[in-house]
C-alpha cells in the first residue's frame, strides 16, 4: 500500500464508516471526533481532505454506522450516531431524526425519598445515609442523580437539591456499541436494521423507517462489542462480546443469548470472516473460534491489540484480519498466516478498509496523537504468505499408520462380544474404589489428622514438624492461604498437649493477616520435662475468634527424648 494523504486532528477520533452519502459513488468518511473536553465531541464529514459537515454531540460517541432506510429510494445512507442514550440519525448531512432509548423502571424507595424531598421532609443527610443503603443492597439500580448525590460534599448538596428537586426523576441507561443488520434483503443497496448494546444488558433491534423497537434480547453482562449477519425477517445471528470475557450469539425468535465462548482475557476487537469468529485480546493473542464456539487456531502477537478490523477485497476474493498493535504496527493475517505488514509514526487506534472516495480498496488509521491516515491499495499488489509460517513437508506428510495385528482384531472382537460384562466389572470397582476413599476420609476427619481445612470459606493449610533430640525441640508450623484474592484475618495457633511431658513458653499465639499464596512459617522452642524421656503427640489447632469449633487441626508426634548422662 501507498500513502495518499494524512490528516492531523486536535484530539482522538474514532472511526467510523465509509459511506456514499449522495448515491453519486462518491464515498465519504464518517468519523466521530471525541474532543478534548466536556461538551466538544462532534461528528463530521469528509470527503478527501475537505470537511463536508460537522455536528455538536451532547455527549461521548459509543458507535457510528450507516444504513439504508426508504426501500423506494435506494441510494444515499443514513449516518446513526449512538452518543448516551440517544441515536441521531442524519440524513443528506442534515438532522433527521433522533431516538431515545426507553427509560428503565425506577426503585420505589428511591422515588419515595426524592418525593419527600420535593416537599422537604426529609433531612439531606437522612437522605445521603438511605440513599447509601440502598445502593448497597439494590446495587446499580439508582438513578443517575442518586449517584451523583452521593458523590457530593456537605456544602454542594444544598445547590444539587434546589436545582432538581422540582424535576421529574427518570433512569436511563446508555448506548456502549452499534451495528447494522440487514432487514429483508441481502443486496448492498437494502434497507439495514440498527443494532445497538446498552449498559442494562440488552441488545435492541430497531425498524429504520419508523425508528421503533422490533425486537429485544437479553445479555448475561454488558456488551462491548456487536457484528450481525443474515437477514431480520429470515434468520439472523448477532455475535456479541460482553464486558466479563464472553461471546454471546442472538438468534431470531429468541430473548435470551446463548454462551459460546468463554474467553481467559477480555476482547479489543471481534471481526467475522465467513463462517468464523477472530478475536483480539489484551494478553495479545489472536484467536478464532467457529460459530459454535470451538477453538480453530490462536497466535501469540508481539504486542498488545489495540483495533482490528475485516479486509474484504471483494474483486479478488481475498479476506484478511487487519490487526493494529501497540508497537506502531499494522499486521495482516489470512487464517493465521502473517501475509503483510506497515510500519506506522504512531500507534493506531483504529482502523477501517474499503471504498473511499472513487477508490475501491482503501485504508484509513487514525492514530493516537489524533492523526488520520489513508493509504489505497495498489492494484498490482500481491498477498504472499509469510514462509516462516508455512507447514514444512514433513508436517503436511501423512503419518505412517501400522496396520491391525492380529492380536488387536482378536481384543476388539473379545470387547464387542463382552461390552456388557465388561463395563459391569469396571463399574464394580469403581464403587469399590470410591468406597474405599470415602471411608479413609471419614476416618481422617474423625481423627482430625487431615491437614486441610474443610470449610469453603477458610481456604487454608496446615503444615507441623519437629526438629531437634531433645530435651530442647524446635516446632514449626506453617500456615497458607490457598484462596485466590480473600485474605484471612482473626486467627489463633492453639496447641493441646501433656502438661507432664513438655513445657510451652506460650500455649498460644496470634496469627498475623494471611495473605493469599504467602506461606508464614513460625517457629516454638519446647521443653521436655519428663525425667524418663516419654514422648506423645502434640495437637496444633488453627481457631478463629467467635469460633466454637476448629478451623483446621494438626498431629505432630513427639520423638523420644535423649538425655545425656551426667
Amino acid at each position: 500500500m501507498h500513502s495518499m494523504l494524512k490528516i492531523t486532528f486536535s484530539c482522538f477520533i474514532l472511526i467510523a464508516a465509509l459511506a456514499d452519502l449522495h448515491g453519486d459513488e462518491d464515498v465519504k468518511l464518517v468519523v466521530a471526533d471525541l474532543g478534548l473536553g466536556l461538551n466538544c465531541a462532534k461528528v463530521k464529514v469528509f470527503s478527501g481532505t475537505s470537511l463536508l459537515f460537522e455536528s455538536t454531540l451532547t455527549d461521548l460517541p459509543s458507535g457510528v454506522g450507516a444504513f439504508h432506510t426508504d426501500p423506494n429510494q435506494p441510494k444515499g445512507l443514513a449516518i446513526a450516531v449512538a452518543s448516551g442514550s440517544c441515536i441521531y440519525v442524519y440524513k443528506n448531512l442534515r438532522p433527521y431524526f433522533k431516538f431515545t432509548l426507553p427509560p428503565l423502571k425506577i426503585n420505589a424507595v428511591e422515588q419515595d425519598l426524592w418525593a419527600q424531598v420535593r416537599e422537604d421532609k426529609i433531612d439531606l443527610a437522612m437522605l445521603k445515609e438511605m440513599l447509601k443503603n440502598l445502593r448497597t443492597t439494590e446495587g446499580d439500580s439508582l438513578s443517575l442523580r442518586s449517584l451523583r448525590f452521593l458523590t457530593l460534599t456537605p456544602p454542594e448538596m444544598e445547590p444539587f437539591i434546589d436545582l432538581h428537586k422540582d424535576v421529574i426523576l427518570k433512569r436511563e441507561t446508555v448506548i456502549t456499541c452499534m451495528s447494522t443488520l440487514k432487514k429483508s434483503l441481502a443486496e448492498e443497496h437494502a434497507v439495514s436494521c440498527p443494532v445497538i448494546g446498552t449498559e442494562n444488558c440488552e441488545i435492541y433491534v430497531l425498524d429504520p423507517e419508523a425508528f421503533t423497537i422490533l425486537t429485544k434480547m437479553n445479555l448475561p453482562n454488558v456488551p462491548v462489542l456487536t457484528d450481525a449477519s443474515g437477514l431480520f425477517d429470515v434468520d439472523f445471528r448477532i455475535i456479541v462480546s460482553c464486558r466479563n470475557g464472553m461471546i454471546c450469539m442472538l438468534k431470531r425468535n429468541s430473548t435470551e443469548a446463548k454462551i459460546i465462548i468463554k474467553l481467559t482475557s477480555h476482547a479489543v476487537g471481534l471481526v467475522r470472516v465467513n463462517k468464523n469468529i477472530v478475536l483480539g485480546c489484551m494478553d495479545e493473542t489472536l484467536s478464532c473460534y467457529t460459530h459454535k464456539g470451538k477453538k480453530q487456531w490462536v497466535l501469540q502477537l508481539s504486542a498488545a491489540v489495540v483495533a482490528i478490523n475485516l479486509l474484504d477485497h471483494k474483486a479478488r476474493g481475498f479476506q484478511a484480519v487487519l490487526v493494529a498493535l501497540a508497537n506502531s504496527e499494522v499486521q495482516v493475517y489470512q487464517d493465521n498466516v502473517l501475509v503483510d505488514s506497515i510500519q506506522t509514526q504512531d500507534v493506531v487506534t483504529g482502523i477501517c478498509f474499503g471504498r473511499y472516495g472513487r477508490e475501491e480498496n482503501t485504508l484509513i488509521m487514525t492514530t493516537k496523537g489524533g492523526g488520520l491516515v489513508i493509504k489505497i491499495l495498489k492494484r498490482t499488489a500481491v498477498f504472499e504468505k509469510d514462509k516462516a509460517h508455512v507447514p514444512s513437508a514433513r508436517q503436511v506428510s501423512r503419518l505412517q499408520v501400522p496396520k491391525k495385528t492380529k492380536l488387536y482384531v482378536d481384543q476388539m472382537l473379545r470387547e464387542q462380544e463382552n461390552a456388557t460384562a465388561m463395563h459391569r466389572v469396571f463399574q464394580s470397582d469403581l464403587f469399590r474404589l470410591r468406597l474405599t476413599t470415602a471411608r479413609a476420609y471419614a476416618s481422617a476427619l474423625e481423627q482430625s489428622l487431615a491437614p486441610v481445612s474443610n470449610s469453603v470459606s477458610q481456604k487454608l493449610q496446615l503444615n507441623a514438624m519437629v526438629q531437634g533430640m531433645g530435651p530442647t525441640f524446635k516446632l514449626t508450623v506453617h500456615l497458607k492461604n490457598t484462596s485466590s484474592n480473600c485474605p484471612l484475618f482473626d486467627l489463633f495457633v492453639v496447641f493441646c498437649y501433656d502438661e507432664r511431658l513438655y513445657s510451652f513458653p506460650k500455649a498460644f499465639f496470634k496469627a498475623p493477616m494471611l495473605i493469599p499464596g504467602v506461606n508464614y512459617p513460625f517457629e516454638v522452642l519446647l521443653e521436655s520435662c519428663d525425667s524418663g524421656g516419654a514422648s506423645d503427640v502434640i495437637k496444633v489447632f488453627v481457631c478463629r475468634h467467635g469460633w466454637s469449633s476448629p478451623i483446621i487441626t494438626a498431629h505432630v508426634s513427639m520423638p523420644a527424648c535423649e538425655r545425656l548422662p551426667l
